[in-house]
């Protein structure tokens, strides 16, 4: 029996751990699964700056703004809990966070039609309703009856997108209103010390895994970090060229957690301040980008896992689900904007997550958070980027496996893996994957072939897609 030399018996096969977690029969160990759950944290840390950004940012109908300390411990405490909830219940190294997107949304689209509670309430009821829907099992149905085709195209597609946020988080690649809309750099260029640091710690990371070594995408975040503090001081570089986040030892290591905005929600107030109508139709595009941004990393990151069974099916997906419902409710009551499943989790499978166990390492790191804020954002974007782009590379190998000789599965799997990076959105790579796959069904005639379940979602995207067309049909600003 393979022994931890630190612990016997927690890596013994048989032991509780190794039972609960599964450790053995898929293949980890203890070492991977902390490994993978450092390497998530620090993957998706940059949200414990972000969110707090995005949210104090914008002001509420009445003016108000959100703390920017108040809002980064809530964001923190809600990701932690969810984050370990998950790892418990679900046994799948899927890490939960505030959405990107889904948070600017309530910040410059909701909030400044009512308060920051209303618009908090209106994120709980649409999570609420995630969880009414994944108990009956229609979202579990959802996930099971979408074509391989497109499961294998999900995946491919998030490491393209992964890929496409590490280069823009490190500015190696900058968006224009003009022609290109992409460039290399901010003027065409690569320019300034810290695009030196991404440009070495992406060549680490992709050396690192070209000789397999252990801990390869760990190794390379931790090694950048400590080069770039190395050039910030060397270099006297200013802070804003770096970004978010500036790569200097902080002044304090400790700071107290703020929890005044928990509970700072109204379930219904925004009845009270906008149509029913406008209420609906807010909380019908929140569920559907919560929704299909869920299923599309589930699938990538447990395909990416090697978790999937013969027919695609996610592993304890009824479970994954109601957590990830409760997370978006957990984060709208806690005024952290809806929670989701983190799809930066495929960084921790690549240093050989595959369990729950990872969870329990991000999640605790999270609560860490919680007090060493002044620390946990000392990796700059410039370090945890080469993650992504590697983590990109690691899920394209899923590309080999989709039938592009049948047009009918081929074009809807190009379709879905092309929108999700060009429209920097899973739900969008999702939802045109669908339409285009129904359409072509029909049109070869195999309209037989389509599951029931495929052509509600196909309505459901059709709706989502012409959501504008639909408010000034119905007068609704």
């Amino acid at each position: 029996m393979p022994v931890n030399r630190l612990t016997k018996t927690v890596s013994t096969p048989g032991s509780p751990l190794d039972r609960f977690f599964q450790l053995s029969e898929r293949g980890s160990t203890l070492g991977r699964e902390v490994r993978g759950g450092v390497a998530t944290f620090f993957t998706m840390a940059y949200i414990l700056v972000l969110n707090p950004i995005i949210l104090s940012g914008a002001t509420d109908v009445h003016g108000n703004q959100l703390s920017v300390e108040q809002v980064l411990t809530v964001t923190a405490l809600v990701a932690g809990i969810m984050t370990i909830l998950m790892g418990l219940t679900a046994n799948l190294p899927l890490a939960l966070a505030a959405g990107l997107g889904i948070n600017a949304m309530v910040a410059f689209q909701i909030a400044p039609l009512m308060s920051w509670p209303d618009a908090m309430g209106l994120v709980v009821l649409e999570g609420l309703l995630l969880c009414v829907i994944s108990l009956t099992g229609f979202r579990e149905a959802v996930m099971t009856a979408i074509p391989m085709a497109l499961k294998q195209a999900i995946g491919v597609g998030i490491g393209l997108f992964i890929a496409l946020i590490g280069f823009v988080n490190a500015g190696f690649t900058t968006g224009h209103a003009g022609s290109p809309p992409l460039s290399l750099g901010a003027n065409g260029e690569l320019t300034g010390w810290p695009m030196l640091v991404f440009c070495v710690g992406l060549l680490l990371t992709l050396a690192l895994l070209a000789r397999k070594v252990k801990g390869a995408i760990l190794i390379s975040i931790v090694v950048t970090t400590v080069f770039a503090m190395i050039v910030n001081a060397v270099a006297d570089v200013p802070g804003e060229a770096w970004g978010l986040t500036a790569p200097s030892w902080p002044d304090a290591l400790v700071a107290a957690p703020d929890f005044n905005l928990v509970g700072e929600f109204s379930l219904f107030g925004a009845f009270g301040e906008i149509s029913a109508i406008t209420v609906l139709l807010i909380v019908f595009t929140l569920f559907l980008t919560d929704f299909f941004d869920t299923m599309g990393t589930a699938v990538g990151v447990t395909s990416e896992a090697g978790l999937l069974d013969k027919e695609g099916r996610v592993p304890r997906l009824g479970r994954l689900l109601f957590v990830d419902g409760l997370a978006a409710a957990a984060g709208g009551a806690a005024s952290a904007s809806s929670n989701t499943s983190y799809v930066e989790s495929a960084a921790g499978v690549g240093e050989g997550a595959r369990t729950g166990l990872a969870n329990l390492v991000t999640g605790a790191l999270f609560g860490i958070a919680l007090f060493l804020s002044p620390i946990a954002t000392v990796v700059p974007a410039q370090a945890a980027a080469p993650a992504l782009v590697a983590v990109g590379f690691l899920m394209m190998a899923h590309v080999a496996q989709i039938n592009w000789s049948d047009h009918a599965l081929g074009i809807p799997a190009f379709v879905t893996i092309a929108v999700m990076p060009f429209t920097f959105s899973i739900t969008n790579g999702i939802g045109a994957g669908f339409v285009a796959y129904v359409v072509l069904k029909c049109v070869t005639g195999r309209f037989r072939e389509i599951n029931w379940l495929v052509w509600i979602t196909t309505l459901l995207f059709l709706v989502y897609f012409a959501i504008d067309p639909l408010r000034q049909l119905l007068g609704v600003d």
